[in-house]
């Protein structure tokens, strides 16, 4: 099968494009010599293909997709992996799609919110690249003893084992002095492992909920979905992701 590219692009655009690797990984490839076109070793970093060229990373085929977008309001208790050892269910079986999708970032398997779906390897190498600083914003809601100092800890950066955080945008929505329970909004720019549940650990406190309500431009309380659902991404909306990593 033939890999469907219009007219003539670079051949470390067309992998980043068409596979899980970023552009910095496809032209590392090419220049080790573990990419041919038609059969032949290319090292040549400008080489252009087209759609009639077969491409292969390391001995395997690189086809071109129709490219699908989705957003979708994960539910708990769903890992964000395109499979899992132990059967748990998927972000990927929430998508009925046939071709192969990857999730853009992560969330926890007991983190809900919104997570972006894609096969497109470039946007999604793209939105996760710490440099490119892609907003994520989440509700939490958390037990244990709360002050403004904590309050201040959390906004100017706490150590979240050997990894200090940057600057955050975080608002106490509410808080019970009584019972010691709170509510806060926090805005991050990084994408750590667990990042806000360690961050909530940093102050002395512990999460009891946390869902992802803001992931670039996209808010959750404008979207029409419920837990589980999903929608395609409009073109204009691709257009605007791929304007924040550029």
């Amino acid at each position: 099968m033939s890999l469907m590219v219009n007219n003539l692009e670079r051949l470390q655009k067309v992998i980043a494009h068409n596979s899980e690797y970023s552009r910095r990984k496809a032209e590392e490839l090419i220049s080790q010599g573990k990419v041919s076109v038609n059969g032949k070793i290319v090292t040549e970093l400008g080489t252009k293909v087209s759609g009639e060229d077969e491409i292969l990373v390391d001995g395997n085929v690189i086809y071109q997709q129709e490219k699908e977008y989705y957003l979708l309001n994960k539910p708990i208790r769903v890992v964000s992996t395109c499979s899992d050892e132990k059967e748990r269910t998927t972000v990927i079986d929430l998508i009925p799609s046939g071709v192969r999708l990857y999730p853009v970032g992560r969330l926890d398997y007991y983190t809900s919110g919104l997570i972006i779906l894609t096969n497109d390897g470039e946007l999604a190498n793209g939105l996760m690249h710490p440099k490119k600083e892609v907003k994520k914003t989440y509700r939490v809601s958390f037990t244990g003893e709360f002050n403004p100092d904590k309050l201040k800890k959390l906004r100017y950066g706490v150590d979240i084992g050997g990894y200090i955080t940057t600057k955050a945008d975080v608002k106490l929505l509410s808080y019970d002095q009584k019972i010691k329970n709170g509510r806060l909004l926090i805005t991050i720019h990084e994408g750590k492992n667990q990042q806000i549940r360690k961050m909530i650990e940093a102050v002395g406190c512990r999460v009891k909920t946390l869902k992802r309500v803001g992931y670039a431009f996209f808010e959750l309380n404008q979207e029409a979905l419920s837990a589980g659902e999903y929608r395609a991404l409009k073109p204009k909306e691709v257009k605007q992701l791929y304007h924040l990593i550029k």
